[in-house]
């Protein structure tokens, strides 16, 4: 995989809106389609690790390809050399500071998991995969979620009886909570249509929080807390509540609170308002934001970095945190 980043990377001037989304996965503008027409900043082209492979795939036009004829599509010069390189016989192994592909992590005590499908082994042409490229979940997030195509059904063989009326019974998406040893103590099912509710939370482990993303989380470096654990995947070092309530017990250090943007929800202002008197770091969303939370700002065509810059800009703690509360409350009530 070095060489095929190597190689990416020399060819990334020629790639619009280009950038290193993390390790092993990088985003652009989709240069067969030519992405969106409406938005020159929405970049759908993905190339990411698979069996330890670069590949590229677009969620516009639904291309896909390795990363040798992206190469060859992109510039001969750049596709020749890569050859090259690649097949070069006898080459030493090669280690660089980009590091090695490390395979995801087997999730213990998710036995019941195995009875249902990861999202990254459905076709890309699976209508919940089209579901979740809609949504542009990160692929490097897909190894986590699963699909049930009868979410009562399986509910049942994980918590005898919880459901006694099967009549209804209708797919969801599952999204397992793991703990900081990757134990599954909790999981969601998110529903695809207008089933309700659209979430239905089961707990395994009442002992425990619930806290969606503690089996990636890095307590030393500053967290944020959002309330959807979908919204949790597109930001790093992100954890979710699935409640508006988005304090966590015991941590308040390096830990910013950021609410879902909905500032004429009496509830949310209200949380907002306990958030800032028990002395949390919270974010007040400016006006230039419209969108109701991150999944939707990732969808209005906003970038990851753009996120973060505008999250790191209005977050507010202490006597801040309340003049601005009074006057950001003040503006949302006109």
């Amino acid at each position: 995989m070095f060489i095929e980043q190597k190689y990416l990377l020399i060819a990334s001037s020629q790639l619009q809106q280009f950038k290193k989304k993390g390790d092993h996965l990088f985003n652009f503008r989709c240069p067969y389609c030519g992405d969106s027409q409406k938005s020159r900043t929405k970049a759908r082209g993905f190339v990411f690790p698979k069996e330890n492979n670069l590949i590229y795939k677009c969620h516009n036009c639904g291309k896909g390809a390795s990363v040798g004829n992206l190469l060859k599509h992109l510039d001969s010069k750049i596709y020749n050399d890569y050859i090259m390189e690649r097949y070069k016989k006898d080459r030493p192994e090669i280690k660089s500071g980009l590091g090695n592909f490390v395979k995801p992590k087997f999730l213990k005590g998710d036995s019941s998991l195995k009875t249902i499908k990861k999202i990254s082994s459905l076709t890309w042409n699976h209508p919940v995969k089209k579901f979740i490229q809609q949504r542009q979940i990160p692929t490097t997030s897909h190894f986590e979620l699963f699909f049930a195509p009868k979410f009562y059904k399986w509910v049942n063989s994980v918590v005898p009886n919880k459901f006694h009326n099967l009549e209804n019974d209708h797919p969801r998406l599952v999204i397992p909570f793991f703990d900081e040893k990757n134990n599954m103590f909790a999981f969601q099912g998110r529903a695809f249509g207008e089933e309700e509710p659209k979430y239905i939370t089961i707990i395994l482990d009442s002992l425990k929080e619930k806290i969606y993303g503690l089996n990636r989380v890095d307590w030393k470096k500053t967290v944020y807390v959002v309330e959807g654990p979908i919204d949790s995947l597109f930001l790093d070092n992100c954890v979710a509540t699935a409640q508006s309530d988005l304090r966590i017990k015991d941590r308040k250090n390096n830990v910013v609170l950021v609410p879902d943007n909905e500032p004429r929800n009496e509830q949310i202002v209200k949380q907002i308002g306990n958030f800032i008197d028990n002395n949390y770091s919270v974010v007040l969303w400016p006006e230039s934001v419209s969108e109701k939370d991150i999944n939707e700002m990732i969808l209005s065509g906003r970038s990851k970095s753009e996120i973060h810059d505008i999250i790191k800009e209005n977050t507010f703690s202490g006597i801040s945190a309340k003049l601005k509360f009074t006057n950001w409350r003040k503006r949302n009530a006109n």
